[in-house]
């Protein structure tokens, strides 16, 4: 499948912008290698796969009082949208086009478009559908510049900014946890400003966010200092998913997206902060050695408590929602640290969840147990999950590397070729290769059309301690961790750059339990690798570096093995010798999706009473 394109972006999303992004999307790629493969499964078998009619049929029954049909249209047809600009298919670009014609065909005479019972408008996940509805119909606009999108963008949040005038309701009273999930269309409506400049959008936005902070709101700001599994009361029994429930993870990140895109628009640093702040709190107490995290898809302090056995852990809607605000930050910013989350996330915990054929995804990904596809929901022949793994799939190809008015940056290391602007009509292409994560070493070839100054940002990973870096075969010194080094410098065609990378394997400590991790890859034992029983304790280990030694992955649907050395509890008294554990990558580990394939990446650590003080 050849992916060497170029897409006209239109810039309606910069004119009204008082903030401007630090860098830029580069849409002109040519990917390959493992990763590739796995853009390559999820384009085919679910994004291409996907029955568009009948999620456009659920728009036509409007008898709905609970469910969330309407969410479904959006979230496959802002994903298909990020899909085609990866690759621009015909056959996409046709399924793509029914597609929100038949939505628009939904779209009532005052401008509604979902699917509740008249008298039943506001309530439950109505106003959440139309967040998604309003997503998918701005991101053909911004593909196609077609008007009709627009318009219907228009009608049905003039109808919603009506309909809640007419009923004298707050949007942070209807729907579900807080206001949350009503309250997260903030980010098309201030994408609709951005494209009209029609003021009364912004004037909402400003009110959703005025509401976020009365008493009966979310108070996203001024809580945003507060721990996320915190800042509300935990709900009584059965009011677990309802309104009291204000540490909802999925719905919460969503509404600091639109906060964000609400920045880009004022410059008003307090929202930018409330994001930061909370970005920073749940890396901190909630994200997980997989790069995720929840637990009943809410923050519980997951970070822990990720050893221990969790109830619906890790829901892959945090997960791609945790890396779509990642992935804003990093935009907005140019900061290593959402490069690094996102690098973790995407690796692990997402692709993880993704069948090895790329048409489904699971619901929850626990770290020690097995991996199960989840159910169907609303009679849609799917679920949430697997409607929103696409969506954080297919932000990474466009995000690998960036341009930016400096030059580029790459923030992550996928082999295959970029073409970034530069000024006066030039242009460079800048070719990866390497089989990163599985090898150390990044060979960059930079090859401007005619040679130029500019700057190559090269993320240093946060857990590279001995990185090595040349241009031509000379070394660049003053290189530290978790940053950009700037190579600023006048390029000539055929330049090149080699990067090696701290691949040692490292040992990661929580509780009474020990994982092993290499690069950005979480390691875990799969059953099917065989040796000793999963649930058999090591003797104590301290966090540090260990010996990992390759071996061939000969499993199917393994993509990398290693091999380490463990001393093993042996309940001798004189003990016994070492004992070679074989691992896999954390995606592959139990990824055939029934409930044989037992994993497990916490390995439980005996506790010796003789040690005064364990690490």
């Amino acid at each position: 499948m050849r992916r060497l394109f170029f897409l006209l972006v239109f810039p309606f999303a910069v004119q009204a912008q008082s903030v401007k992004d630090v860098l830029h999307p580069v849409y002109t790629q040519q990917l390959d290698g493992y990763t590739a493969n796995r853009f390559n499964a999820a384009y085919e078998h679910r994004i291409l796969a996907q029955d568009a009619d009948r999620l456009v049929n659920a728009f036509k029954d409007r008898h709905e009082d609970r469910c969330w049909q309407s969410e479904f249209w959006g979230k496959w047809f802002t994903s298909a949208v990020l899909a085609y600009r990866y690759h621009p298919e015909p056959a996409l670009k046709a399924k793509l086009s029914k597609a929100v014609a038949g939505l628009i065909a939904t779209q009532s005479a005052d401008g509604y478009i979902g699917n509740y019972a008249d008298d039943k408008h506001l309530q439950q996940w109505d106003v959440w559908g139309r967040k998604y509805c309003l997503l998918g119909l701005l991101a053909w606009y911004d593909l196609e510049g077609d008007q009709q999108a627009l318009k219907a963008a228009k009608r049905l949040a003039d109808h919603l900014i009506k309909e809640l005038a007419d009923k004298n309701q707050l949007i942070v009273k209807t729907g579900n946890h807080r206001g949350m999930a009503a309250s997260s269309v903030l980010e098309p409506v201030v994408l609709l400003y951005y494209r009209t400049h029609d003021k009364k959008y912004l004037d909402f936005a400003q009110t959703i966010v005025q509401q976020w902070e009365t008493p009966d709101g979310p108070q996203l700001i001024g809580k945003s200092k507060t721990d996320v599994s915190e800042r509300w009361p935990l709900p009584g029994p059965g009011k677990w998913y309802g309104w009291d429930q204000g540490q909802k993870a999925y719905e919460m990140m969503s509404c600091y997206e639109g906060l964000l895109e609400l920045y880009r628009v004022t410059g008003n640093e307090t929202y930018k902060q409330a994001v930061i702040n909370t970005w920073e709190n749940i890396l901190q107490t909630e994200i997980n050695a997989a790069g995720s995290g929840s637990a009943m898809e809410c923050w519980v302090k997951g970070n822990r408590l990720q050893s221990l056995p969790l109830k619906h852990y890790q829901e892959t809607c945090v997960t791609a929602t945790w890396i779509k605000l990642s992935q804003q930050l990093l935009r907005l910013t140019g900061e290593a640290r959402y490069a690094d989350a996102v690098e973790k996330s995407f690796y692990n915990a997402l692709l993880g969840a993704m069948s090895a054929d790329g048409s489904d995804w699971a619901k929850y990904t626990p770290l020690n147990g097995v991996r199960m596809p989840g159910s169907e929901q609303c009679k849609m022949g799917l679920n949430c999950c697997v409607a929103s793994g696409p969506r954080g799939l297919f932000t990474l190809p466009s995000t690998a590397v960036m341009s930016s008015d400096s030059g580029c940056q790459v923030n992550f290391y996928l082999p295959g070729a970029y073409e970034i602007p530069l000024p006066k009509k030039n242009s460079a292409r800048i070719a990866m290769q390497t089989t990163y994560p599985v090898d150390s070493v990044i060979v960059i070839t930079v090859a401007p059309r005619n040679a130029a100054t500019f700057a190559v940002n090269l993320r240093i990973p946060e857990w590279s301690e001995q990185t090595r870096l040349t241009i031509n075969g000379e070394p660049v010194t003053a290189l530290k961790t978790g940053s950009y080094v700037r190579l600023l410098r006048r390029w000539q065609p055929g330049d090149n750059i080699t990067l090696t990378l701290d691949m040692r394997g490292r040992i990661l400590r929580n509780n009474d339990y020990i994982a092993l991790s290499r690069g950005p890859i979480l390691l875990s034992r799969d059953i099917r690798l065989g040796g000793p029983d999963q649930g058999m304790p090591v003797l104590p280990v301290r966090p540090g570096y260990i010996s990992l030694q390759p071996k061939t992955a000969t499993t199917s649907n393994i993509w990398m093995q290693w091999q380490a050395n463990f001393v093993m509890e042996s309940y001798k008294e004189g003990g016994s010798g070492a004992t070679t554990l074989t691992f896999c990558d954390y995606a592959s580990a139990g990824n055939t999706q029934d409930e044989t394939s037992l994993f497990r990446v916490w390995m439980p650590v005996v506790v010796d009473p003789t040690i005064a003080s364990r690490p």
